[in-house]
């Protein structure tokens, strides 16, 4: 009989069968030696490429960032500079109504979105949405200071020094006005000047 290659076992030890397991990528990268170049070439490319769960949340990603393009406007969707079949491939997708077929078209531009750097696309859409948010606060801002010139008798000082463009004589005149409109009664022209001349203050600051 062939001896057995095993190591006997002492009475009571149990057989412990070897378990795999999968190094968390973040791990490796915080905990792993630095390899030399060597071992790097010595990675097989599947050890390179990014995990199925990776790739899947990446290609929704690119989807989300498509649908946010076909939303666009064409002037802004032709300011992105984007590649001509990707473009054509949205300005198709915003003709189409069958969910399937749209469906299908979206990921056909998750696909060609592969091709280009989404980060400058991001970037732009960002400070597209923030746009308005930015507008109205400049606005709300405008009507404080229309508001302050109208109730403090210091609020025109501070202006001018805070907005070295601010033409002081005609904003202590339009103020006079206003005042003035209000004791009469009348309709409030001067009113609106003043906001149209803070407006356009705030818009060059």
């Amino acid at each position: 009989m062939r001896p057995s290659d095993e190591t006997p076992r002492r009475p009571g030890q149990e057989e412990r069968n070897p378990v795999r397991k999968f190094a968390n990528p973040t791990d490796q990268a915080h905990h792993a030696p630095p390899r030399d170049a060597a071992s790097e070439d010595a990675l097989s490319p599947s050890d390179l490429l990014p995990s199925k769960t990776r790739r899947k949340a990446e290609m929704h990603a690119l989807q989300d960032l498509g649908e946010a393009m076909v939303r666009l406007t064409p002037a802004r969707l032709a300011a992105l500079a984007l590649p001509e079949r990707l473009a054509d491939a949205i300005a198709e997708a915003r003709h189409i109504t069958k969910w399937e077929a749209r469906r299908r078209q979206m990921q056909f531009i998750g696909r060609l979105m592969r091709d280009v750097d989404p980060l400058p696309i991001q970037a732009r859409l960002e400070q597209w949405a923030g746009a308005p948010n930015a507008e109205k606060a400049r606005l709300a801002n405008v009507e404080r200071w229309r508001t302050r010139l109208l109730s403090d008798a210091d609020a025109l000082g501070q202006l001018c020094a805070e907005n070295a463009s601010a033409d002081r004589p005609r904003l202590a005149a339009l103020v006079a006005r206003v005042r003035d409109e209000r004791a009469r009664a009348q309709p409030p022209h001067a009113y609106r000047e003043l906001f149209r001349i803070l407006n356009a203050l705030f818009a060059t600051a």
